[in-house]
């Protein structure tokens, strides 16, 4: 019998820990001499009262539901998954090789061509660890953490010595055709005249990243092979006693992770900047595993976690622009979060343990 019911576990408790996240970051706030209601009040305003805060988040909030998937199903295999910065940046060049070099009549077919490109990019990225994991008993940690900056490296070395065009100063490939130019939210849902969601870089591809959270779930729970790989992810000696092959299990899962972290680039260099850039990540890939630990590596879970640090994140910018709050205050309360739902996640669980247990002991009595 479970301590605690499946809904505290998976509601309760990263509730709790968020709402104790919120009580420290104020008093971050104070101790810098501003005022916490004030900022939260802010950090609404700016991110979700107005079209353009909720463009920029659901923006922010894709790429983070992309790379919390990646983490999660690595996860499921009981592989942590650090390197799903590097795999969307070689995503990213997979993305550019699709649109430049292939002459797409229409967005429909562009995003189609760009996913699979960015998806096979970031496994191929992924692969090399996987296989040194599974086969050699590298730590997959330490293996997806280098590849972290040998990715950066490569797509240095592609921006400013291949990609580049002619005569451009700019570390930055060319503008992709029109045509693969995908339609945004002022696009598709203002109507003509209107302002709203003008300026903001949230596009279609919020719609496939939920198609993604579907997908995963299915994967998952509802298939063999999502099967063996939690069965594997739990014991590997009962998985191997099963049949279940560890290599083949643990690459696969890398695969499909490192696909899910290289697609978030579809988002960032065909939905956004519509062009190849150094730094278009933004460290999504890193924010990706607080998104998978606080989403219990469940899509729902995910999605809601992806939701919060999409706010966070267009909330830190309005708070840089209008408070004497640097932006780097957001990373302590992204940090907090982390703090409190991955390495202090039993100083909530416990307590909350011995409620249930005792309330499950009256109930008996």
């Amino acid at each position: 019998m479970t301590k605690m019911p499946l809904w505290a576990d998976a509601i309760l408790v990263p509730l709790i820990s968020l709402f104790l996240a919120a009580i420290l970051s104020a008093l971050v706030i104070l101790g810098i001499g501003e005022n916490p209601v004030e900022a939260f009040n802010l950090m609404v305003d700016g991110a979700l009262k107005r079209s353009a805060g909720w463009g920029y988040t659901l923006y922010y909030t894709t790429n983070y539901i992309f790379t919390g998937l990646a983490v999660a199903v690595a996860f499921h295999a009981r592989l942590f998954n650090i390197g799903g910065e590097g795999q969307a940046m070689i995503g990213g060049v997979g993305v550019a090789l699709i649109c430049l070099y292939i002459p797409w009549p229409h967005w429909t077919l562009a995003i189609f061509g760009a996913s699979v490109g960015a998806a096979l990019f970031g496994a191929a990225w992924a692969f090399i660890p996987a296989y040194l994991q599974a086969k050699r008993g590298s730590h997959v940690v330490i293996t997806t953490i280098m590849f972290n900056y040998i990715a950066f490296s490569v797509l240095g070395y592609l921006l400013v010595e291949v990609l580049r065009p002619a005569g451009s100063m700019d570390p930055a490939s060319a503008t992709f055709p029109e045509a693969t130019h995908l339609p945004n939210f002022h696009d598709m849902f203002a109507p003509e005249g209107s302002r709203m969601f003008r300026g903001a870089p949230a596009n279609v591809t919020f719609f496939l990243s939920l198609a993604a959270c579907v997908l995963v779930w299915l994967l998952i729970w509802r298939t063999k092979l999502g099967y063996d790989i939690r069965s594997f992810g739990k014991s590997e000696t009962a998985a191997k006693y099963a049949g279940i092959s560890p290599l083949r299990i643990t690459v696969i899962a890398m695969l499909i992770s490192g696909a899910l972290a290289g697609m978030m680039s579809v988002n960032t260099t065909l939905g956004e900047s519509e062009r190849l850039i150094l730094n278009s990540t933004e460290g999504a890939g890193f924010v990706g595993i607080a998104v998978a630990l606080m989403g219990r590596n469940h899509p729902i879970g995910i999605l809601m976690a992806a939701l919060l640090f999409g706010f966070l994140n267009q909330g830190g910018a309005e708070l840089a622009l209008w408070t004497n709050i640097p932006r780097e205050l957001i990373v302590v309360i992204q940090a907090l979060v982390i703090l409190l739902t991955g390495a202090l996640d039993n100083m909530v669980r416990m307590p909350l343990e011995r409620l249930f247990l005792s309330l499950r002991k009256k109930d008996t009595v």
